[in-house]
């Protein structure tokens, strides 16, 4: 079992040097995946699951119930989701008997109404506004509101791109912005020979619910209109954001540097 035992300040920040991170990252490299979320469901507090339940998510939650933990879930709902996955998101918190908190676009509860407040196809005319919208601001609120202590996410390193290089616990500081606050992040799957095919595998075995998109050649997925099937021998992520550079959504991104950009459209638009 990992030895590190989570210390908090007076204002909820996990108190831990670079080094101290450092050592730690080093020793949950050597650790069996089922025995970080046994140490992290132990030894911290509100632990909560981020995912969009793709096929990574999907095992840990399995895995996650094998420990006898019950970590809530939290799912970002862009209002651009295909059918498979809505579906998919109340099958798996029915199965697993864990809650599962939606967060949707502010002031948005349809696809219609997003589409009234937000013009059609922003996804297009503007990227980055669009992923601050649909992901990163509902995200931000997620926190806020359910104050995790630790968030349990599915990225993989294999999965190439932004996450190449991922730690398998990262810690997102607080900044001087007004209403910010710190996120650690565990990526449980990181380490290891998790690779697109072992977690399909292990899904399979263990008889866990994916989506059904996954059989039509959809490896990794997100909104209906970013996504694509791939063929066996591409990336699993080369179907998202196909023909572009972009590598990961908002959910993982520079939150403050998105909202800039949201508030400079939202300035010129009314200008």
């Amino acid at each position: 079992m990992v030895d590190f035992k989570p210390v908090f300040d007076e204002n909820n920040n996990l108190v831990i040097s670079e080094s101290e991170l450092e050592q730690l990252n080093n020793e949950l490299e050597n650790t069996e995946t089922i025995d970080i979320l046994k140490w992290v469901t132990k030894t911290f507090t509100n632990v909560y699951q981020e995912t969009a339940f793709g096929p990574s998510g999907n095992v840990i939650v399995d895995m996650l119930s094998t420990t006898g933990a019950k970590v809530p879930l939290i799912f970002i709902d862009t209002l651009f989701h295909f059918d498979e996955t809505i579906e998919l998101s109340k099958e798996i918190s029915e199965k697993y008997n864990v809650d599962l908190h939606v967060y949707k676009p502010e002031g948005c509860s349809t696809r219609q109404e997003f589409i009234e407040k937000h013009g059609e196809k922003l996804w297009e005319t503007d990227e980055q506004v669009y992923d601050f919208i649909v992901k990163s601001e509902p995200g931000q609120r997620a926190y806020k509101e359910l104050l995790p202590s630790l968030v349990i996410t599915g990225r993989r390193r294999s999965q190439k791109g932004d996450r190449s290089n991922i730690k398998i616990l990262e810690i997102i500081p607080k900044t001087s912005e007004e209403g910010s606050i710190q996120i650690v992040k565990l990526n449980p799957l990181a380490a290891g020979d998790w690779t697109f095919q072992k977690v399909k595998t292990y899904l399979i075995a263990y008889k866990v619910p994916y989506n059904k998109l996954l059989d039509n050649g959809y490896k990794s997925i997100g909104d209906y209109h970013s996504t694509s099937p791939v063929s066996e021998n591409e990336d699993e992520r080369s179907g998202r954001w196909k023909g572009t550079s972009k590598t990961e959504c908002g959910l993982h991104k520079d939150y403050f540097a998105m909202k800039r950009a949201f508030q400079e459209r939202t300035k010129q638009s009314k200008a």
